[in-house]
């Protein structure tokens, strides 16, 4: 059956929900964001008579609008574009008024020209993705080319589908974000055993070496069984599983460099040294420092110059973000950063590396992350 044979009728027979719970039933709460949005725009498409579909969300990290989730055409071709609720009024239409905007009509005043060109939409169907009071973002569609009408039956069908999504997603963040909390709740309680156990043994031990009179024997051997307890009991909380969700940024160091750098406001030097790609597990946390420190810089200093060095050899990486600009009379927080920088420290650490914030050289501050490669990393 082709695409203008389908009836409105034939919408009408279609549950929605089962086709969603048969297309997400083997996502979990580890499966990648870009997998899960992919899902929902093929469940919109298998559904309607659609045959490409996108969903743009806005992210909270950073402060921009981008595509999620495509069906009928690839991430790559999307990842260059970057629209707003500004330069999008076909969008600001659908979530203001929450229904199913329809255009064929000077489409380059209603979202950016280089979307509707790299496509070659002729019709765009967008669809708010929004749910109790909420909005997540839209979903853009279109048939793949041509102009076409679209039925009131299937334009109800869209807005269900576009409040279902929505709902999905809410779901499905609330449960990454109760795994994250449990998570935090292991790591605090593997804090609290090293603590009790560990450190507690330890102390006794520093205090019996402390004392002024010699051990005797029996002394001496007890200090060595505290020792032996306590390596045992930290080894036996390290084996413990306790590894993360792998963060989603849906971009890479390179590409938020280059954003950055080609963004109004502070102007960045990016000294990008050699021909190599940040590793794969490294990009979250690369990228946290570099959103951190630049955020740190904006919010604290007045720079004429911010400089990001961004190097790799055999055994080292480095991503270093230096400014001039800093103020004196301003008190460092203790430890050398704020929370996030050491939010991104403790991360770090997972990975076998340092975060380090501080002055270098008059006026300059610097923050900085060292991180020891594998060798599989090498290889």
């Amino acid at each position: 059956m082709s695409v203008a044979d389908r009836s409105p009728s034939l919408f009408a027979g279609v549950e929605p929900l089962e086709v969603f719970v048969e297309l997400l039933a083997d996502i979990d709460v580890q499966t990648s964001s870009t997998e899960f949005y992919d899902r929902i725009c093929e469940a919109v498409c298998r559904l309607t008579t659609m045959r490409r579909a996108v969903i743009f969300m806005a992210d909270a990290d950073r402060g921009r609008i981008r595509a999620v989730g495509s069906y009928g055409t690839t991430s790559a071709q999307l990842a260059a574009l970057r629209p707003t609720l500004v330069n999008t009024p076909i969008a600001q239409r659908a979530l203001l008024e929450d229904r199913v905007v329809v255009i064929s009509e000077r489409i380059e005043e209603e979202v950016p020209p280089e979307y509707a060109e790299l496509l070659g939409i002729t019709t765009l169907v967008c669809t708010p993705l929004s749910a109790a009071g909420r909005a997540y973002g839209v979903i853009c569609a279109d048939r793949g080319g041509g102009r076409f009408e679209l039925s009131d039956g299937e334009r109800h069908l869209l807005w269900t589908l576009g409040k279902t999504a929505a709902l999905v997603a809410a779901a499905r963040n609330v449960t990454r974000q109760q795994e994250r909390t449990r998570r935090l709740s292991d790591r605090l309680e593997l804090a609290r055993e090293v603590h009790e156990r560990v450190l507690q043994r330890l102390f006794g031990v520093s205090l019996a070496l402390s004392a002024e009179q010699p051990l005797d024997k029996e002394q001496r051997e007890r200090c060595l069984v505290e020792m032996h307890e306590a390596l045992g009991d930290l080894r036996r909380a390290l084996e413990r599983p306790l590894a993360p969700l792998p963060p989603e940024t849906g971009t890479t160091l390179a590409a938020e460099l280059e954003r950055v750098r080609r963004s109004p406001g502070m102007v960045v030097d990016v000294d990008w040294r050699g021909d190599f790609t940040v590793p794969s597990d490294l990009e979250p946390l690369a990228q946290s420092v570099l959103a951190e420190a630049l955020h740190n810089i904006a919010k604290h200093a007045q720079p004429t110059r911010v400089e990001v060095l961004v190097t790799r050899d055999e055994g080292t990486f480095t991503l270093a973000v230096r400014n001039d600009g800093t103020d004196a009379a301003v008190p460092v927080p203790a430890g050398g950063g704020g929370m996030g920088l050491r939010l991104a420290a403790f991360e770090a650490l997972q990975h076998g590396g340092v975060v380090e914030s501080g002055p270098s050289g008059p006026d300059f501050w610097e923050v900085k992350l060292v991180v020891a490669l594998g060798q599989e990393e090498d290889e």
